[in-house]
Protein backbone atom coordinates (compact mmCIF):
# COMPACT_ATOMS: atom_id res chain seq x y z
CA UNK A 1 0.00 0.00 0.00
CA UNK A 2 1.27 3.64 -0.45
CA UNK A 3 1.01 6.86 1.53
CA UNK A 4 0.66 10.07 0.21
CA UNK A 5 0.83 13.02 2.44
CA UNK A 6 -1.57 15.11 1.60
CA UNK A 7 -3.64 16.09 -1.13
CA UNK A 8 -0.29 18.25 -3.19
CA UNK A 9 2.16 15.10 -2.52
CA UNK A 10 3.29 14.91 -5.86
CA UNK A 11 3.08 11.01 -5.96
CA UNK A 12 -0.46 11.59 -6.00
CA UNK A 13 -1.91 11.09 -9.80
CA UNK A 14 -5.83 11.54 -10.23
CA UNK A 15 -6.22 8.07 -11.81
CA UNK A 16 -9.48 6.36 -11.75
CA UNK A 17 -10.25 4.98 -8.35
CA UNK A 18 -13.20 4.31 -5.91
CA UNK A 19 -12.47 5.88 -2.33
CA UNK A 20 -13.63 5.12 0.93
CA UNK A 21 -13.84 8.38 3.06
CA UNK A 22 -13.05 8.03 6.73
CA UNK A 23 -10.87 8.52 10.12
CA UNK A 24 -10.65 4.39 10.15
CA UNK A 25 -9.75 4.76 13.94
CA UNK A 26 -8.78 1.36 15.08
CA UNK A 27 -9.25 -0.11 12.22
CA UNK A 28 -13.03 -2.19 13.76
CA UNK A 29 -15.53 -4.46 11.93
CA UNK A 30 -17.58 -1.89 10.79
CA UNK A 31 -14.37 0.06 8.73
CA UNK A 32 -13.51 -3.62 7.59
CA UNK A 33 -16.95 -3.84 5.88
CA UNK A 34 -16.31 -0.35 4.55
CA UNK A 35 -13.70 -1.71 3.31
CA UNK A 36 -13.71 -4.99 1.88
CA UNK A 37 -17.78 -2.93 -0.24
CA UNK A 38 -14.84 -0.79 -1.55
CA UNK A 39 -12.57 -3.57 -3.00
CA UNK A 40 -15.41 -5.46 -4.43
CA UNK A 41 -16.29 -2.35 -6.54
CA UNK A 42 -12.44 -1.54 -7.24
CA UNK A 43 -12.04 -4.80 -8.48
CA UNK A 44 -15.37 -4.93 -10.23
CA UNK A 45 -14.35 -2.23 -12.44
CA UNK A 46 -11.01 -2.09 -12.62
CA UNK A 47 -10.24 0.62 -10.03
CA UNK A 48 -7.57 1.97 -7.87
CA UNK A 49 -8.78 1.18 -4.53
CA UNK A 50 -7.98 4.51 -2.01
CA UNK A 51 -8.71 5.61 1.43
CA UNK A 52 -9.03 8.95 2.07
CA UNK A 53 -8.36 9.68 6.21
CA UNK A 54 -7.09 12.70 8.11
CA UNK A 55 -4.57 13.82 10.69
CA UNK A 56 -5.25 14.65 13.14
CA UNK A 57 -8.90 13.67 13.89
CA UNK A 58 -11.50 16.32 12.65
CA UNK A 59 -12.70 16.74 16.04
CA UNK A 60 -9.17 17.62 18.00
CA UNK A 61 -8.22 19.69 15.30
CA UNK A 62 -10.84 21.75 15.58
CA UNK A 63 -10.95 21.60 19.63
CA UNK A 64 -14.50 20.58 19.76
CA UNK A 65 -14.08 17.90 22.50
CA UNK A 66 -11.07 15.64 23.44
CA UNK A 67 -11.03 12.69 21.47
CA UNK A 68 -8.51 10.14 22.47
CA UNK A 69 -7.14 8.23 19.74
CA UNK A 70 -7.81 4.18 19.69
CA UNK A 71 -4.68 3.09 17.58
CA UNK A 72 -1.12 5.19 16.60
CA UNK A 73 -1.14 6.93 13.14
CA UNK A 74 1.78 4.05 13.00
CA UNK A 75 -0.49 1.09 13.96
CA UNK A 76 -4.00 3.01 11.44
CA UNK A 77 -1.42 2.52 8.61
CA UNK A 78 0.27 -1.09 9.48
CA UNK A 79 -3.36 -2.03 9.55
CA UNK A 80 -4.94 -0.34 6.80
CA UNK A 81 -1.39 -2.21 5.16
CA UNK A 82 -3.05 -5.86 5.42
CA UNK A 83 -6.15 -5.24 4.37
CA UNK A 84 -7.03 -5.01 0.39
CA UNK A 85 -6.47 -1.22 -0.17
CA UNK A 86 -4.08 -0.03 -3.02
CA UNK A 87 -3.17 3.46 -1.29
CA UNK A 88 -4.08 6.10 1.37
CA UNK A 89 -3.88 9.80 1.61
CA UNK A 90 -3.45 11.35 4.64
CA UNK A 91 -4.50 14.41 4.96
CA UNK A 92 -3.40 16.98 7.40
CA UNK A 93 -7.09 18.16 8.81
CA UNK A 94 -6.62 21.96 9.71
CA UNK A 95 -9.57 24.67 9.89
CA UNK A 96 -8.65 25.43 5.86
CA UNK A 97 -9.35 21.94 5.15
CA UNK A 98 -12.74 22.43 7.53
CA UNK A 99 -13.72 25.28 5.94
CA UNK A 100 -14.24 24.01 2.83
CA UNK A 101 -17.55 23.89 1.01
CA UNK A 102 -19.54 20.20 0.11
CA UNK A 103 -18.86 21.28 -3.30
CA UNK A 104 -15.65 21.57 -3.28
CA UNK A 105 -14.55 18.58 -1.37
CA UNK A 106 -16.45 16.24 -4.19
CA UNK A 107 -15.59 18.15 -7.08
CA UNK A 108 -12.17 19.08 -5.79
CA UNK A 109 -10.97 16.44 -3.80
CA UNK A 110 -12.40 13.45 -4.83
CA UNK A 111 -13.02 13.49 -8.49
CA UNK A 112 -10.04 16.12 -9.24
CA UNK A 113 -7.27 15.46 -6.71
CA UNK A 114 -8.27 11.60 -6.15
CA UNK A 115 -9.87 10.13 -9.60
CA UNK A 116 -12.43 9.06 -7.65
CA UNK A 117 -15.47 7.01 -9.63
CA UNK A 118 -17.15 5.13 -7.08
CA UNK A 119 -17.00 6.19 -3.23
CA UNK A 120 -17.97 4.70 -0.25
CA UNK A 121 -18.65 6.33 3.01
CA UNK A 122 -20.57 4.80 6.45
CA UNK A 123 -24.23 5.70 6.74
CA UNK A 124 -23.57 8.17 8.87
CA UNK A 125 -20.96 10.24 7.19
CA UNK A 126 -20.62 13.72 7.46
CA UNK A 127 -18.23 16.13 5.38
CA UNK A 128 -17.93 20.15 4.50
CA UNK A 129 -18.05 23.18 5.96
CA UNK A 130 -19.50 22.42 9.87
CA UNK A 131 -20.02 18.98 8.85
CA UNK A 132 -23.20 20.17 7.33
CA UNK A 133 -23.34 17.13 4.52
CA UNK A 134 -24.67 13.80 4.81
CA UNK A 135 -25.09 10.93 2.43
CA UNK A 136 -27.87 12.37 1.00
CA UNK A 137 -26.23 15.41 -0.17
CA UNK A 138 -23.15 13.43 -1.08
CA UNK A 139 -25.12 11.31 -3.62
CA UNK A 140 -26.58 14.52 -4.87
CA UNK A 141 -23.36 16.12 -5.62
CA UNK A 142 -21.68 13.09 -6.64
CA UNK A 143 -24.20 12.69 -9.46
CA UNK A 144 -23.56 15.97 -10.40
CA UNK A 145 -19.61 15.20 -11.03
CA UNK A 146 -20.15 11.64 -12.38
CA UNK A 147 -19.33 9.79 -9.08
CA UNK A 148 -21.52 6.64 -7.64
CA UNK A 149 -22.20 6.78 -3.84
CA UNK A 150 -22.02 3.61 -1.49
CA UNK A 151 -23.17 4.11 2.08
CA UNK A 152 -22.67 1.13 4.16
CA UNK A 153 -24.44 -0.16 6.95
CA UNK A 154 -23.11 -0.28 10.41
CA UNK A 155 -21.53 -3.29 11.37
CA UNK A 156 -22.74 -5.10 14.49
CA UNK A 157 -21.20 -7.06 16.86
CA UNK A 158 -23.00 -9.14 19.56
CA UNK A 159 -25.99 -6.88 19.55
CA UNK A 160 -23.73 -3.74 19.68
CA UNK A 161 -23.21 -1.25 16.52
CA UNK A 162 -19.69 -0.91 15.81
CA UNK A 163 -18.33 2.40 15.97
CA UNK A 164 -14.60 4.18 17.06
CA UNK A 165 -16.73 5.89 19.56
CA UNK A 166 -18.09 2.57 21.39
CA UNK A 167 -14.98 1.05 21.47
CA UNK A 168 -13.12 3.98 23.09
CA UNK A 169 -16.13 3.66 25.81
CA UNK A 170 -15.20 0.43 26.44
CA UNK A 171 -11.86 0.60 26.76
CA UNK A 172 -11.85 3.44 28.67
CA UNK A 173 -13.98 1.37 31.16
CA UNK A 174 -11.36 -1.74 31.16
CA UNK A 175 -13.92 -3.46 29.40
CA UNK A 176 -11.22 -4.83 26.71
CA UNK A 177 -13.19 -8.44 25.87
CA UNK A 178 -15.98 -6.59 24.91
CA UNK A 179 -14.12 -3.81 22.66
CA UNK A 180 -12.45 -6.89 20.80
CA UNK A 181 -15.71 -8.10 19.56
CA UNK A 182 -15.94 -4.65 17.72
CA UNK A 183 -12.47 -4.25 17.08
CA UNK A 184 -12.32 -8.01 15.49
CA UNK A 185 -9.04 -8.36 17.37
CA UNK A 186 -7.42 -7.66 20.93
CA UNK A 187 -7.11 -3.93 22.03
CA UNK A 188 -3.01 -3.57 21.33
CA UNK A 189 -0.75 -0.84 22.83
CA UNK A 190 2.68 -0.66 21.18
CA UNK A 191 6.08 1.15 22.52
CA UNK A 192 9.66 0.72 23.39
CA UNK A 193 10.73 -0.60 26.66
CA UNK A 194 12.21 2.30 29.23
CA UNK A 195 14.05 1.66 32.52
CA UNK A 196 11.62 1.96 35.14
CA UNK A 197 11.59 2.08 39.50
CA UNK A 198 12.69 -1.78 39.05
CA UNK A 199 10.45 -2.56 41.83
CA UNK A 200 9.34 -5.55 40.08
CA UNK A 201 12.64 -6.80 40.39
CA UNK A 202 13.15 -6.30 44.24
CA UNK A 203 9.93 -8.34 44.33
CA UNK A 204 11.02 -10.96 42.13
CA UNK A 205 8.95 -10.03 39.46
CA UNK A 206 11.03 -8.24 36.94
CA UNK A 207 8.49 -6.09 34.44
CA UNK A 208 9.09 -4.41 31.16
CA UNK A 209 8.41 -0.76 31.37
CA UNK A 210 6.71 0.50 28.12
CA UNK A 211 6.92 4.08 26.56
CA UNK A 212 3.88 4.33 24.31
CA UNK A 213 2.43 6.85 21.97
CA UNK A 214 -0.94 4.97 22.84
CA UNK A 215 -4.06 7.27 24.08
CA UNK A 216 -6.03 5.15 25.92
CA UNK A 217 -4.41 3.11 28.37
CA UNK A 218 -7.24 1.86 30.64
CA UNK A 219 -6.31 1.46 34.21
CA UNK A 220 -6.42 -2.16 35.86
CA UNK A 221 -4.19 -5.92 35.73
CA UNK A 222 -4.95 -7.94 31.87
CA UNK A 223 -4.42 -10.82 31.60
CA UNK A 224 -2.62 -10.14 27.77
CA UNK A 225 0.51 -11.33 25.51
CA UNK A 226 3.46 -9.38 24.72
CA UNK A 227 4.55 -9.37 21.20
CA UNK A 228 8.35 -9.07 20.28
CA UNK A 229 9.84 -9.85 17.10
CA UNK A 230 6.67 -11.39 15.80
CA UNK A 231 6.43 -14.07 18.84
CA UNK A 232 3.92 -13.83 20.98
CA UNK A 233 4.29 -14.20 25.15
CA UNK A 234 1.85 -14.90 27.43
CA UNK A 235 2.28 -11.67 30.18
CA UNK A 236 0.51 -10.12 32.88
CA UNK A 237 0.26 -6.36 32.04
CA UNK A 238 -0.29 -3.80 35.10
CA UNK A 239 -1.57 0.19 33.84
CA UNK A 240 -1.75 2.53 36.77
CA UNK A 241 0.18 4.79 39.19
CA UNK A 242 1.19 2.46 40.94
CA UNK A 243 -0.30 3.14 44.28
CA UNK A 244 1.08 0.78 46.82
CA UNK A 245 3.98 3.13 47.18
CA UNK A 246 2.42 6.13 46.54
CA UNK A 247 1.23 8.49 43.56
CA UNK A 248 3.47 8.23 40.27
CA UNK A 249 2.62 9.17 37.11
CA UNK A 250 0.35 6.38 34.63
CA UNK A 251 2.89 3.88 33.96
CA UNK A 252 2.54 0.55 31.67
CA UNK A 253 4.46 -2.59 32.63
CA UNK A 254 4.62 -5.92 31.46
CA UNK A 255 5.86 -8.95 33.22
CA UNK A 256 6.27 -12.21 30.38
CA UNK A 257 5.89 -15.45 31.74
CA UNK A 258 8.46 -17.49 29.52
CA UNK A 259 10.53 -15.08 28.47
CA UNK A 260 14.66 -15.06 29.13
CA UNK A 261 17.34 -11.80 28.77
CA UNK A 262 17.35 -8.23 28.29
CA UNK A 263 14.46 -6.19 26.77
CA UNK A 264 15.65 -2.88 27.27
CA UNK A 265 15.52 -0.90 23.87
CA UNK A 266 12.79 -3.76 22.12
CA UNK A 267 9.66 -2.71 20.76
CA UNK A 268 6.46 -4.31 22.25
CA UNK A 269 3.11 -4.84 21.74
CA UNK A 270 1.03 -5.92 24.42
CA UNK A 271 -2.67 -7.00 23.78
CA UNK A 272 -4.93 -6.70 26.26
CA UNK A 273 -7.27 -9.65 26.64
CA UNK A 274 -9.23 -9.69 29.83
CA UNK A 275 -9.45 -7.44 32.82
CA UNK A 276 -8.39 -9.82 36.11
CA UNK A 277 -9.07 -6.15 39.01
CA UNK A 278 -8.19 -2.98 38.81
CA UNK A 279 -5.53 -0.75 40.33
CA UNK A 280 -5.24 -1.55 44.08
CA UNK A 281 -2.89 -0.25 47.22
CA UNK A 282 -1.61 -3.33 49.00
CA UNK A 283 -0.33 -2.82 52.41
CA UNK A 284 3.10 -3.28 52.05
CA UNK A 285 5.59 -4.83 49.41
CA UNK A 286 5.38 -8.22 50.71
CA UNK A 287 1.35 -7.88 50.11
CA UNK A 288 2.21 -6.54 46.50
CA UNK A 289 4.22 -9.50 45.75
CA UNK A 290 1.65 -12.11 46.90
CA UNK A 291 -1.02 -9.81 45.24
CA UNK A 292 1.33 -10.43 41.88
CA UNK A 293 1.67 -14.07 42.30
CA UNK A 294 -2.52 -14.30 42.38
CA UNK A 295 -2.35 -12.23 38.79
CA UNK A 296 -0.36 -14.46 37.51
CA UNK A 297 -1.70 -17.74 38.08
CA UNK A 298 -4.82 -16.57 37.57
CA UNK A 299 -3.25 -15.52 34.02
CA UNK A 300 -1.70 -18.99 33.76
CA UNK A 301 -5.12 -20.50 34.16
CA UNK A 302 -6.41 -18.35 32.01
CA UNK A 303 -4.04 -19.72 29.14
CA UNK A 304 -4.85 -23.21 30.04
CA UNK A 305 -8.21 -23.08 29.62
CA UNK A 306 -8.08 -21.48 26.24
CA UNK A 307 -5.82 -24.11 25.27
Amino acid sequence: MVVFRGLDDRRLLPLPAAVAVGNFDGLHLGHRKILARLCRLARRRGLRSLVLTFDPHPERALGKRSVRMIDTPEQRQARLRGTCVDAAVVIPFDRAFAGLGSPAFVDGVLRDKLGAREVVVGGGFRFGHDRRGDVALLRRLGRQAGLAVHAVAPAVAGGRTVSSTAVRGLLSRGRVEEAARLLGRPYEIAGRVVPGQKRGRLLGYPTANLDTGNEILPEGVYVSETVRGGRAYPSVTSIGTNPTFGPHPLTVETLLFDYHGSLYGAKLTIRLLRRLRPPRAFPDAGALAAGIRRDIEEAQAWFARRG
